[in-house]
């Protein structure tokens, strides 16, 4: 839908959508009333279930974890025993007052928010979906909710804790800190906190005008001319409400800068201790005022550059930023350049489909799920692979880490032959770092698989080499499965295969980073349902033939959804006998 051109043509059209939204606007808060209490009754009493359960289990665990753990050594291990205290104190006390003001929160604004996506385009018979979208979706979203918490707080947690437990320090030498390097790195920390938030404070005030006016400035324009967040239906009520709770958006903003002044003035702590120089921590605290007052600039689209000093704080690096007018280069090419305004979004809902972590999460499952039972049928994934993942049984690991890690992998090669810049998945479409989802734990994750990518491709390996790549990514977790299943390939070396073991283990390292990501763990278990029932399929599937032990089957789906080894791997377990000891005390 193009947006009107003209003044008088927007005008009208907005005065026509305006009674139209009104009604979107009471029916919804209508939904949202009758169905917040429920909502909120059913996050507030599992998660608080779940906080108060776990919370002795995740004290007990965490302390043996530090104690026991051999990355560290025992000033680090004081110091993480003190912060694990406060951070579990606080975790109760927030964590059950925090899940009712979830359930409020999502009980309210999720009938809002599918009562005007109910009207978007492509949508057949809007006015009976106006009415039924979010009710009963926001029931089982509510539950949904509080079983990926679930899965977080033990599955992740534990996963998390064993790596600090079971891993060894690199050269046998733990991490430890200096301790004649601790009082510069609190002075350098005082006076950070100081100057910063002194200067963070003044910072934010003075610009809080123009972030207002600019703001309200942008936002009217693109209410007359439905562009921006106005072009979508389903974002015009919170558009509109950020209009009148723009000066709001802007206090907060002010009180987000000044509290962000406590963990860059506390960061010259870490550049004293990492540099061994109280110097260079002093002058990360003066940089750090021009640093934000640069971002400022940048963010409310003022004049670049800074008239406060950036010093050197870094001892290896070969320029430092002085003088007090200085600018960084890329404020100077950017002024080279001509500065380009920023392009308006066609489509806020589309814009966030696209770059949504979790819809590449459930192409990653679709993925396993399709290529798993094609594994199933050839005979590479048994009986034994499923009923050792539904079992919670420290196992071969195949299809809770093999089994991601080689879907990983074709992914991988497939845009390693097509001379890909990012990833390019089955379905055609393509990653790159332009359309990559803006989040922090994507960040993990991408970066470290395109090195891979470039890596393969390097290697140049014939189709002989990479099927024994896929199988030996697939079973690396069973070495004496793999002996007999991989294949005989003449033109591999010893090199090469220390090589594809190399990158066997670094695939299966951000696999089970993977599985630690929020709802992984469901779209896990509906994974291994489905390779369950394609298993059935190939032994017969008949119920007269194999009857029994279908119905056997089918009931240890119960024990599968209570599996402790998400992500867990059998070689890291065989090599620490008190891991396996220990992993088995563990129940939800």
């Amino acid at each position: 839908m193009e947006p009107p051109s003209g003044f008088w043509a927007s005008l009208w059209s907005f005065l026509k959508f305006l009674p139209y939204f009104c009604g979107l606007l009471i029916l919804g808060v209508i939904k949202g009333l009758l169905l917040c209490p429920w909502a909120c009754l059913i996050m507030a009493i599992g998660l608080s279930a779940l906080i108060l359960g776990l919370w002795p289990m995740h004290v007990i665990w965490t302390y043996y974890c530090i104690i026991r753990t051999k990355l560290v050594g025992p000033v680090v291990k004081f110091l993480l025993l003190i912060a694990s205290t406060a951070i579990l104190i606080l975790w109760l006390i927030v964590g059950i007052p925090g899940s009712i003001l979830a359930g409020l929160v999502y009980g309210f604004l999720a009938p809002v928010m599918a009562t005007f996506g109910a009207v978007g385009e492509g949508k057949e018979k809007p006015l009976v979906h106006c009415f039924v979208d979010g009710t009963w979706s926001t029931v089982t979203g509510s539950c949904t909710v509080v079983r990926d918490v679930k899965d977080l707080l033990f599955h992740s947690y534990f996963s998390i804790m064993d790596d600090l437990l079971l891993q060894a320090p690199p050269d046998e030498k733990p991490y430890e800190i200096r301790l004649l390097d601790i009082p510069g790195a609190l002075l350098s920390a005082a006076c950070g906190l100081l100057l910063d938030g002194i200067m963070f404070t003044l910072i934010a005030i003075y610009k809080c005008p123009v972030m207002l006016f600019k703001g309200w400035k942008r936002l009217i324009q693109d209410l007359i001319g439905r562009e921006g967040p106005f072009l979508e239906t389903a974002c015009v009520p919170f558009a509109g409400l950020a209009i009148l709770l723009w000066p709001f958006a802007v206090l907060g903003a002010v009180l987000a800068s000044i509290l962000s002044s406590i963990p860059l003035g506390a960061y010259g702590a870490a550049v004293a201790y990492q540099e061994s120089s109280l110097k260079m921590g002093l002058s990360y605290v003066v940089s750090s005022v021009s640093i934000f007052d640069e971002y400022t600039n940048d963010v409310l689209d003022m004049a670049p550059g800074s008239c406060f000093p950036r010093l050197k704080y870094r001892k290896n690096e070969d320029s430092s930023h002085g003088g007090s007018l200085s600018r960084p280069a890329s404020f100077d090419k950017e002024k080279q350049e001509g500065k380009k305004p920023p392009a308006r979004v066609s489509s806020f809902k589309n814009s966030i489909d696209e770059f949504n972590p979790f819809k590449l999460l459930e192409h990653l499952f679709a993925e396993c799920k399709h290529q798993g039972e094609a594994l199933v049928s050839k005979g590479v994934i048994t009986m034994k692979d499923i009923e050792e993942t539904k079992s919670g049984k420290v196992g071969s690991g195949v299809l809770n880490v093999g089994l991601p890690a080689y879907v990983i992998l074709n992914a991988l090669l497939r845009s390693a032959k097509a001379n890909s810049v990012g990833l390019l998945l089955s379905d055609g479409s393509e990653i790159t770092s332009d359309n990559r989802p803006k989040h922090t734990l994507f960040d993990w994750f991408f970066d470290p698989l395109l090195v891979i990518k470039e890596q393969i491709k390097a290697e140049n390996f014939t189709e002989e080499e990479e099927e024994y790549l896929k199988m030996r990514v697939l079973l690396i977790g069973d070495p004496d499965r793999a002996k007999g299943s991989l294949p005989h390939v003449p033109s591999l070396d010893e090199r090469k295969k220390a090589e594809i073991d190399a990158f066997a283990r670094r695939l299966q390292g951000i696999t089970k980073s993977i599985s630690r990501y929020p709802t992984s763990k469901r779209r896990f278990d509906a994974l291994v349902k489905a390779l369950l029932l394609e298993l059935e399929k190939t032994m017969g599937g008949g119920q007269s033939t194999n009857g029994s032990q279908s119905q056997s089957l089918r009931g240890g789906i119960g024990r599968m959804l209570s599996q402790k080894s998400m992500g867990k791997t059998a070689n890291i377990r065989d090599e620490d006998p008190e891991a396996q000891t220990t992993s088995y005390d563990r129940t939800p």
